[in-house]
């Protein structure tokens, strides 16, 4: 019977730890991975769509151009330095859970959500232009510039309304799950022993934080050069 005791205390012994692991160390493991696999996924992902703008920017650089010239490039490069700015604050925020101080944890973790809360706003603002300027692909499109390039032109808004549209996507979760995790700091739920949630949190931020620094150049940047150097 007291055998019996002793290991149920090795799983009970911790409010987080749970019952299909031994200790928090293999949870911590465990959990890591799954994010690490998960990311994995993503990456084939966007690699795939990114490559095939890279073989239409290739085939119809003119159009690229011209399409390009329609970004607001100074919203990109602000919301880039917003972004690159949150993976500061988020990896704070993980160091700080790690040694237990809860102030600082809240303080990271609230000015990430406000760094990704602040992009989705700039990107809204650049939607919202777009809209009116008739650059949503479909029906409501609309380009008099060259005619002849229309087509290939909504191609490329194709991509940059679908790329920036599941970044932003991946960018509102990500707030979301700030919220979650930020309530859970509240209630000192993180500390040395048991921070696995916020560095989870803190690998799916970064990477998309990474998928923007590739798609910032990709539609903001390189377009500029495709009749230079298509």
């Amino acid at each position: 019977m007291s055998d019996v005791t002793v290991h149920a205390d090795e799983h009970v012994h911790h409010p987080f730890l749970q019952h299909q692991f031994e200790d928090l160390g293999q949870q911590h493991e465990a959990s890591t991975l799954g994010m690490w696999v998960f990311l994995a996924t993503e990456i084939l992902f966007f690699g795939g769509v990114l490559m095939a703008y890279w073989i239409y920017r290739t085939i119809y650089p003119e159009a690229w151009a011209l399409a390009g010239e329609q970004q607001n490039t100074l919203a990109g490069g602000i919301n880039t330095l917003v972004l690159i700015t949150s993976s500061l604050t988020m990896a704070l925020a993980v160091r700080t859970a790690q040694l237990g101080s809860r102030r600082a944890t809240l303080v990271f973790l609230f000015a990430t959500m406000l760094f990704g809360a602040t992009f989705l706003g700039i990107k809204a603002y650049e939607y919202n232009a777009h809209w009116h300027e008739g650059l949503f692909p479909g029906s409501h499109f609309t380009w008099h510039e060259n005619p002849e390039l229309a087509p290939k032109v909504q191609l490329f808004m194709v991509f940059y309304w679908g790329m920036t549209g599941l970044h932003a996507l991946h960018m509102v979760i990500g707030v979301g799950l700030l919220v979650w995790i930020i309530s859970r700091a509240w209630r000192s739920h993180f500390g040395p022993e048991y921070y696995s949630p916020v560095e989870v949190m803190g690998l799916y931020w970064h990477f998309v934080d990474i998928v923007w620094i590739f798609l910032f150049p990709f539609l903001y940047l390189i377009p500029h050069f495709g009749v230079l150097h298509g």
